[in-house]
């Protein structure tokens, strides 16, 4: 029996999930959360083998919660079930950890079929997802997946209108560091200030704008 668990900040639409996956005998949901505090209590407790999770939650976006179950629990599986389809949200997720991602536009019965991919160690993507990136294939040519981690890491707090000192100190690293980081940044992104930073990553999804 595999143990999942839904989180996702609306309750009808959580019933419904669950009354699909549970039509599957091997399937089991055994918590449903509404937020990102209440899945990372669910993990925890319950060490599910996977996690369905939206990226629309009432506490923040989804992506750092994929990030952080990740974390917490590397041998756990995550798909993200989100009405979001944009290109810079599904790259976003796969980085940070999930291992599926499905649209609510999509026939209900591509969920399951993700948690067994997903399960047999495929990654998957709904078939509209799939069908939009065999039609641009220059899609991974996207500069921002050019940035190392450190650099991304600059990137999304200049982004966020931190100030270099204030980077430097939240990643504990020297401001000259820094400096050269985002030198590096600008210079990949063809970027002239952190304005155009900004711009680069809420047109991603990669922080709220």
């Amino acid at each position: 029996m595999l143990r999942i668990v839904l989180v996702d900040d609306h309750a009808i639409v959580r019933e419904g999930f669950k009354r699909l996956i549970e039509m599957e005998p091997d399937l089991d949901v055994v918590a449903e959360c509404r937020n990102a505090d209440e899945a990372v209590e669910a993990v925890t407790q319950q060490r599910p083998d996977l996690v369905a999770v939206d990226l629309s939650l009432p506490d923040g976006s989804g992506l750092p919660l994929i990030e952080h179950l990740a974390s917490i629990a590397p041998d756990m599986r995550i798909v993200v079930l989100s009405m979001h389809d944009g290109e810079p949200y599904v790259s976003e997720a796969l980085r940070r950890g999930a291992s599926g991602y499905v649209t609510k536009g999509v026939a209900p019965e591509e969920l399951v079929e993700a948690l067994r991919s997903v399960m047999g160690g495929e990654q998957y993507l709904s078939s509209d997802l799939r069908q939009r990136r065999s039609e641009r294939p220059s899609i991974d040519l996207d500069p921002v997946n050019r940035l190392t981690a450190r650099e991304r890491e600059v990137f999304l707090l200049l982004a966020a209108g931190r100030a270099p000192k204030q980077v430097a100190a939240e990643l504990g690293i020297g401001q000259k560091t820094i400096y050269i980081h985002r030198a590096a940044v600008m210079n990949k992104l063809g970027a002239g200030s952190e304005l155009d930073l900004y711009r680069m990553a809420s047109e991603r999804g990669l922080i709220r704008a």
